[in-house]
């Protein structure tokens, strides 16, 4: 359509930006409708399973956090976030190597706003972004927001490849196109489900320093895996050339969204004046909340039940793939939410999902997570929220729509076209 014409659905359709026409709701937010209704088994989403909280601790700390400082903790505060979370948040990341100042930490709505705000300052229409392939739906819609370019770097059961890499690297400035900084999320990583090895990640920094291109290293689930404390992250490797996101949302609750951004202080003084442009401040009683959750309850132990747990439902998940799709191929995740699955060939798992939510059970198909339209023959399994019974049952559901669909792809083809993407496809073991 003309941007000279409007519609009836929209009469201000010629007024927008352009950055607002090319939003696009994910696919992974149009399922929630769907997802949410009792009867279909939600194998979609990445909600963290969050019964295990202290709930009456919960609610006597925050009644005490009212009755005792309540006129402030309801009052406006700094952009950058108030400095009894920070240092909370400084001590969080020590298990991640990192040795952060609180000065170097802002407080944002989640690591989803301050992956905004990094964008923001970083990107104009046209500039290169290097991601894995595949990545982060929620990542790949912000940077479509702000008409980024968005190039692919390979990965495989090890992570994002360093020899791919530095090949991207090096022909992007053959080409003349500078890159503004790499996004990856380094732990059990989402959807892939992998993480990137010890060997690797001094390489990864090592080929960002040496080509000078920033580092966006996204952690929200690196203290999930199943058996101990994540690798040393990106950012303990080069401080000054990495900005860490981290998140509370997986480790303790999204209704407070609260997450942080660490990074060199330069860019640090910029995400703030973004934030503060943004929002004014983050918000105070969360934050005050949380500082006091962890400051008074053992925050690290309830995370170790979240492991337990998570472990369990990864295993339930593990166990179903191979009783009731034992034609499909997937990975074996050691921490996080995410199962990548590869269908068998002449499947597409976008124009399956009609029949899945018919049979009550749902997935996000693999395309949700290419900013180029791969990923058809995948999808991602969450094992994080419901429960072992409903995965078990959910997986069983999902074989049998996946045999039907082989059935009818054997006896009249596929008008499928097949894609070579053997080197993104999902590691597997």
């Amino acid at each position: 359509m003309s941007r000279t014409q409007a519609t009836r659905m929209d009469p201000w359709y010629n007024v927008y930006a352009d950055r607002a026409l090319g939003m696009l709701q994910s696919e992974v937010r149009s399922l929630f409708a769907v997802a949410s209704r009792p009867e279909v088994v939600s194998l979609a989403g990445g909600m963290p399973n969050i019964a295990g909280l202290p709930l009456d601790f919960l609610a006597n700390m925050m009644a005490k956090l009212v009755r005792e400082h309540g006129t402030a903790a309801l009052q406006y505060g700094g952009g950058q976030g108030e400095e009894s979370l920070r240092e909370m948040i400084a001590e969080v990341m020590r298990p991640d190597g990192i040795h952060g100042h609180p000065d170097d930490i802002t407080i944002t709505t989640g690591s989803q706003q301050a992956l905004d705000l990094i964008t923001e300052i970083f990107i104009n229409p046209g500039d290169v972004i290097l991601a894995e392939a595949l990545s982060y739906v929620g990542a790949l819609g912000t940077f479509r927001t702000y008409q980024a370019s968005v190039v692919h770097v390979p990965l495989d059961a090890n992570g994002l490849i360093p020899e791919a890499l530095e090949s991207t690297i090096v022909k992007l400035e053959a080409e003349g196109r500078p890159i503004k900084f790499l996004y990856t999320i380094p732990n059990f990583h989402n959807p892939a489900g992998v993480s990137l090895s010890a060997e690797r990640r001094p390489q990864i920094v090592e080929i960002c320093q040496r080509h000078h291109v920033l580092i966006v290293e996204d952690n929200p689930y690196g203290l999930l895996g199943f058996d101990g404390d994540p690798l040393p992250a990106l950012q303990s490797l080069n401080p000054d050339g990495v900005v860490y996101l981290g998140s509370f949302s997986k480790t303790f609750a999204p209704g407070f969204r609260i997450g942080w951004a660490l990074a060199p202080s330069a860019v640090s003084a910029r995400i703030t004046l973004a934030n503060e442009n943004a929002i004014l401040c983050p918000n105070k009683f969360g934050q005050l909340a949380i500082a006091e959750y962890l400051r008074t309850y053992d925050w690290y132990g309830q995370i170790s039940s979240y492991r337990t747990m998570y472990r369990s439902r990864g295993e339930a998940m593990q166990n179903a793939l191979s009783k009731y799709l034992p034609m499909c191929q997937w990975n074996t995740p050691t921490g996080g939410f995410y199962t990548w699955v590869k269908l068998p060939g002449g499947l597409d798992a976008h124009a399956m999902l009609p029949r899945a939510v018919t049979h009550l059970v749902a997935y996000v198909s693999g395309t949700a997570f290419y900013a180029d339209g791969q990923g058809g023959d995948h999808m991602r399994l969450s094992f994080c929220y419901p429960t072992e019974e409903q995965i078990i049952e959910g997986v069983r559901r999902l074989g049998e729509v996946v045999s039907a669909e082989a059935e009818l792809a054997e006896l009249f083809g596929t008008d499928h076209e097949q894609r070579d993407i053997s080197a993104n496809d999902a590691p597997r073991d």
